[in-house]
């Protein structure tokens, strides 16, 4: 970014960039694009479900003219020894398209296999080719430059940022999701709510992040109860994949917060949802990020007056800020309320002797991730510690 100060009294003006490479086929017949794909020796990297319920093998009905090779040993939070295991199938193959079919863990995992891949065999980017397929609608992997790795010995999630692991192409084909359990899809969604209303108010948001925050907002919001509800609504279903691209292609420019920043922490210590956490912290992160209670000349904060506008797009009372800011954390509860979300991890079932024991390294762990750079609001390891103490219960 390049800042050029202000003269005369003049605003200062701040060069942003917005930018994807990634060609997006979405809709129900995406796969098509599939057919395309001639004479290449092909990994699939995948989960076992996948494999189970036939979404592999239709994938691979679509390659007829290839090699086809699956690598089926993707699990929830991809720890390092599966990117290892997925190298070492990606090698044996001799691969030269990689092709991630499944959630936000089995589209990092592909990710972070073909970057090193890439790297260990010297294979230029440009020759490897590489589709994302996502049959859920949530991370938004399949158009970012983000992987999430866990350690599981260390119990610590590794969000990896860069270029080089963004896909190249995303299919959003609607009927892969119809599989996803309500649950699944209620966890899913509410991360895509997550990104899309952190990526709004971080402090990299510009008018381009801006317009896919809130056309993921509305989207979420009026089909994420319709696909959770009725599993095989195809609209509902296409309008979800759509809000987590959108949402994906805002914060991979903007960035996020430290609603991100303490479900990673949460999330690799307990081993709950990615989304179910975030969902679990979105209501309390915004009363924090909204900071009502201080007021300065007059003024809310730039971020608790975004939220009163996303309260005026839903046709939410917002008459003022902080009427705005109450009724969407209000909705947010509901929503949450609606897809059977816990409110608390003592409502969740945690061992709430474990999350005593490592509730300071919670903290740290949180302030520390990457994520928590472009939140709205700085906050003190006790402020830290209270919105911790909020979603412990």
């Amino acid at each position: 970014m390049i800042r050029a100060t202000g003269v005369g009294g003049r605003m200062e003006v701040m060069m942003q960039e917005f930018s994807f490479s990634t060609r997006i086929f979405f809709g129900e017949g995406a796969l098509e694009r599939l057919r395309r794909v001639e004479d290449r020796r092909v990994l699939i990297v995948t989960d076992r479900f996948m494999v189970q319920i036939g979404a592999v093998d239709k994938v691979v009905s679509y390659l007829t003219k290839c090699q086809v090779s699956v690598f089926d040993g993707v699990i929830p939070d991809p720890p390092i020894e599966v990117v290892a295991a997925g190298v070492k199938a990606f090698k044996e193959c001799q691969a030269e398209t990689v092709i991630a079919v499944g959630g936000g863990s089995t589209i990092d995992a592909a990710k972070a296999i073909r970057a090193i891949a890439k790297k260990m065999l010297q294979i230029e980017m440009d020759k490897m080719e590489c589709f994302a397929i996502p049959t859920t609608s949530g991370t938004g992997s399949e158009v970012t430059d983000y992987a999430v790795i866990s350690d599981k010995a260390k119990g610590i999630k590794y969000p990896l940022d860069s270029q080089a692991l963004r896909p190249p192409v995303a299919i959003l084909d609607p009927n892969l999701t119809i599989s996803a359990p309500a649950a699944v899809t209620a966890d899913a969604g509410m991360d895509v709510l997550t990104h899309a209303l952190e990526a709004y108010v971080s402090t990299n948001a510009n008018d381009f992040s801006d317009a896919m925050c809130e056309k993921a907002i509305s989207l979420v919001f009026r089909f994420l109860p319709l696909a959770y509800q009725d599993g095989e609504d195809l609209l509902a279903r296409t309008e979800m994949q759509n809000a987590a691209c959108m949402a994906g292609l805002a914060f991979n420019s903007a960035g996020l917060g430290i609603n991100h920043g303490l479900a990673h922490a949460i999330g690799g210590k307990l081993h709950i949802a990615h989304g179910r956490i975030n969902a679990m912290l979105l209501p309390k992160v915004l009363a924090f990020n909204a900071n009502l209670t201080c007021v300065t000349g007059g003024e809310y904060s730039l971020a608790a007056k975004k939220y009163q506008r996303i309260a005026r797009i839903m046709d939410f009372p917002a008459a003022t800020v902080r009427l705005g800011v109450a009724n969407l954390i209000s909705e947010i509860e509901s929503l949450n309320q609606m897809l059977k979300i816990p409110s608390t991890l003592r409502e969740w079932g945690a061992d709430m002797a474990v999350v005593k024991a490592i509730r300071s390294e919670l903290v740290t762990a949180a302030l520390a991730d990457g994520t928590y750079a472009t939140n709205p609001r700085r906050a003190s390891e006790e402020e830290a510690a209270a919105l911790l103490d909020q979603i412990i219960g």
